[in-house]
């Protein structure tokens, strides 16, 4: 499902996800019980709230020991940020 969603990203109202789980051979009913139910609500909104007073509105964001990585970046650049991190984190 995630792969699906990412590829049909924007287009992710509710009756799209239910046309999507279909496609995926989902139990219709379950599907439809999680999607209208939220369980999961309030973890959701606890980590929207979270990048919101972080100021975080990109996907992806990654903090490696407090910088801030925005965007889809290559191993390359990820391991030249640690590598500096790691560097500074003996001085």
């Amino acid at each position: 499902m995630h792969d699906l969603l990412l590829e049909k990203s924007p287009d992710l109202a509710p009756a799209q996800l239910l046309e999507y789980g279909k496609q995926l051979g989902l139990d219709e009913t379950v599907l439809k019980d999680n999607l209208f139910a939220m369980p999961h609500k309030l973890e959701i909104d606890a980590d929207v709230k979270l990048a919101q007073d972080l100021d975080f509105y990109n996907t992806p964001t990654f903090l490696i020991n407090g910088r801030a990585v925005i965007g889809n970046r290559p191993y390359s650049y990820l391991k030249k940020i640690i590598d500096e991190e790691l560097a500074n984190a003996g001085k």
